[in-house]
């Protein structure tokens, strides 16, 4: 009894302890994720599932890097860049990096937008890319770190539906597997430009603050 106990208890202490690696990871697949995958699917069938093995090493690395950074140093990445490289290099990462995250926060409220349009098309895109926006702005300012890091966590949940889509779909196992591990490669313009899609909207450059962050906030 004492055993089942402690189990139950470690399993709490496991999930209470899952947070900034938990929700950096889950915000990767957003809207224009989902949006480029898509794309991929719909133009070049399952010929790109072999990306996964360079994307997910990449990405799991880069957050790995940046959560010890923010665990050691207790700073955000910004603030890191500035206390230990010069202000030039600071402006130039801020230069390059504003304007992407900026357009990525755009295309994942445009493409938010857009999916609500196919369930209502009576109103417009840009009406619930409006709605999203006050909303998102309310709820950051409204809540706190804490609650709002609760609340992303619980909402991770809903990738679980990546493991149960697979199974309810009609597709070929054999077909799957060869294009995971034996990769397809296609010399034209639209397979090169859908390549360089996937790896930048999976490693995404507010993946790298964000996570840096989260884990210098947990510290606090």
């Amino acid at each position: 009894m004492n055993s089942i106990k402690k189990t139950e208890t470690d399993f709490k202490d496991y999930i209470k302890s899952l947070g900034p690696g938990l929700i950096t990871g889950a915000s990767d697949d957003d809207p224009s994720g989902i949006a480029t995958y898509s794309q991929a699917g719909a133009a070049f069938g399952l010929a790109t599932l072999w990306t996964a093995w360079i994307t997910f090493p990449l990405m799991a690395a880069i957050q790995e890097m940046c959560a010890r950074i923010g665990l050691v140093t207790s700073n955000g990445l910004t603030c890191v860049i500035k206390t230990h490289y010069s202000k030039r290099l600071l402006y130039v990462m801020l230069a390059l990096s504003f304007p992407a995250i900026t357009l990525n926060i755009g295309a994942d409220i445009a493409g938010m937008g857009a999916v609500c349009n196919l369930l209502i098309p009576a109103i417009p895109p840009f009406a619930f890319s409006i709605l999203f926006t006050v909303l998102l702005m309310y709820i950051i300012i409204h809540y706190s770190y804490k609650k709002l890091a609760a609340i992303l966590k619980w909402l991770c949940v809903v990738l679980f539906l990546y493991i149960i889509v697979p199974f309810i779909v009609t597709k070929s196992w054999g077909v799957v597997l060869k294009n995971t591990f034996i990769p397809t490669l296609h010399f034209n313009r639209e397979f090169c430009e859908i390549l360089v899609a996937l790896l930048g909207t999976t490693i995404s450059p507010y993946l790298f603050f964000w996570q840096t962050n989260m884990e210098a906030e947990n510290q606090a």
